[in-house]
């Protein structure tokens, strides 16, 4: 479980203070995927940082229970002068799992052939959003944190292999998926909010949360209203 009470945070961006959060309060439940809603800029990475822990807040308390992933695309605890097998094998110890597993794992899940063997830092931004994503998905935790969704990784078969075993992971795991794509969510999620403004909007279903988020974004009326 992830709690925020009463949580704030803000940043000052030199002219003005950006509110990401005013006094927001909710719960991810462990069963429960969670997908919050939120347009480009309002602070969708700072929240699922916070959850993560990456980040804290400047008032109210975060609670976390459960053990929890780094967000998807976050490449902290990796080194980018090394290659993906020694990032993976020296993860997996950190996290107390057997190296060859997760070497393994993230090997076929990456498909990135001889590349997997050279280092990070000579991978484009799509190779290295495959790794992140295949190295969170060999590890065990109880929450996975995601933001924006899929990585940008411009293959269709991985996309396609790297959902099919997220969607089949969420049978005894819980997903937090934050971006201002709705179709994005609908795969994965039985909850969603939306982030605007610095207020946190909670809804026990997408459609709900699609409602309002279209109706800030488009200016489309709510179905009652029209």
């Amino acid at each position: 479980m992830i709690e925020f009470r009463n949580v704030s945070k803000s940043f000052w961006t030199g002219s003005q203070r950006k509110v990401i959060l005013d006094r927001a309060s909710f719960r991810v439940e462990i069963g429960t995927s969670l997908g919050i809603l939120a347009p480009n800029g309002t602070g969708k990475t700072t929240l699922i940082n916070m959850m993560a822990g990456l980040e804290k807040a400047d008032e109210g308390e975060i609670v976390r229970s459960s053990k929890t992933s780094f967000p998807l695309g976050f490449m902290g605890g990796v080194v980018s002068r090394v290659s993906a097998m020694e990032n993976s094998r020296y993860i997996a110890r950190l996290y107390g799992l057997d190296p060859d597993y997760v070497e393994s794992f993230c090997r076929w899940l990456c498909d990135l052939g001889e590349y997997f063997d050279q280092p990070l830092g000579t991978y484009s931004s799509g190779m290295r959003a495959r790794f992140s994503f295949a190295l969170m998905l060999a590890l065990d935790f109880d929450i996975y944190l995601v933001d924006e969704g899929m990585p940008s990784a411009g293959d269709a078969e991985f996309n396609k292999r790297a959902g099919d075993l997220l969607a089949e992971r969420l049978n005894s795991t819980t997903l937090v998926i934050v971006s201002h794509k709705p179709e994005t969510l609908e795969r994965f999620v039985q909850k969603a909010g939306v982030l605007m403004n610095g207020q946190l909007h909670m809804f026990d279903t997408l459609e709900e949360a699609k409602q309002l988020y279209d109706y800030e974004t488009k200016g489309q009326a709510f179905p009652h209203q029209a």
